[in-house]
């Protein structure tokens, strides 16, 4: 439990995040933008959905954060992500990327690689995601996981150190590391994976904690995944199913007590 003496509590975060307003920019995919704009909007950020490449150096350069998620991929978006990450990084703010299943087509995975190598401070996906970022095995189809997030824990350490990044894997209970710190999140609903676009949501939500903890990303992600698990446990309780659950999701995640975010049954720290 040291590690709760140089690390910010969800709670705090929660409620800087709803002080400040941040503003994030999303290069987010077709399917994603409505549902995460509003996930972010909920929760108390202010979200840009901005990925035309004429533009996206300029409005990073003022954004407290930006997030890439090559999820709906094509040359000309990953022209823009290119430089969005390039001037985020000249403007001293973070970034978060999502490599959407990078590993099923050549295309994919060498954008993947291409980003990684304009250093994200955090790297969110599923377990075999991350499997495949890191060079291991997976196991992975689609854009669905078919690895169990504790085969994922060595690779996310390993990948953390070596690009000196935050790594989070999502999965029944996620899993954050910085190579150093760990700490894993529980809560969520199984109602969750047949809502197109949460995870993508996440990855924005991430961003957003990210610009008002820019210090450290380790913080900002988990506070983000907090949120996600105790809303989506709320929601739970309320849905009949996959429609109603997505209403009483974002209403869960305006409603969230900053509090409840800090128990022991939702972050275990190690």
């Amino acid at each position: 439990m040291n590690t709760l003496s140089r690390t910010a509590l969800p709670s705090e975060l929660l409620v800087r995040l709803r002080a400040e307003t941040p503003l994030v920019q999303c290069i987010t995919n077709y399917v994603a933008m409505n549902v995460a704009a509003n996930v972010v909007l909920a929760t108390g950020a202010s979200p840009a959905m901005v990925h035309a490449a004429e533009e996206v150096g300029e409005f990073a350069a003022i954004a407290g954060a930006v997030t890439i998620n090559i999820g709906t991929l094509s040359p000309y978006w990953l022209e823009g992500m290119r430089r969005a990450a390039v001037a985020v990084r000249e403007a001293g703010r973070p970034w978060v990327l999502d490599p959407v299943a990078h590993f099923a087509t050549a295309f994919r995975r060498d954008a993947a690689v291409e980003l990684l190598e304009l250093k994200p401070d955090i790297v969110r996906g599923n377990a075999s995601e991350i499997l495949a970022l890191a060079g291991a095995e997976s196991r992975g189809r689609g854009v669905d996981s078919q690895d169990p997030v504790d085969a994922a824990r060595e690779a996310a350490e390993s990948l953390a150190r070596s690009r000196g990044c935050v790594v989070a894997v999502t999965g029944e209970e996620d899993f954050v590391t910085d190579g150093e710190r760990v700490a894993r999140i529980s809560g969520g609903s199984p109602l969750m994976p047949k809502v197109t676009a949460l995870g993508c949501s996440l990855t924005c939500l991430t961003g957003a904690f990210a610009a008002i903890s820019p210090e450290d990303g380790f913080a900002a992600t988990v506070a983000a995944f907090a949120c996600f698990a105790e809303a989506g446990e709320t929601a739970h309780r309320q849905a009949a199913g996959p429609g109603s659950f997505a209403a009483a999701f974002l209403d869960a995640l305006h409603a969230l007590s900053p509090e409840s975010l800090d128990a022991e049954r939702r972050v275990r720290w190690a």
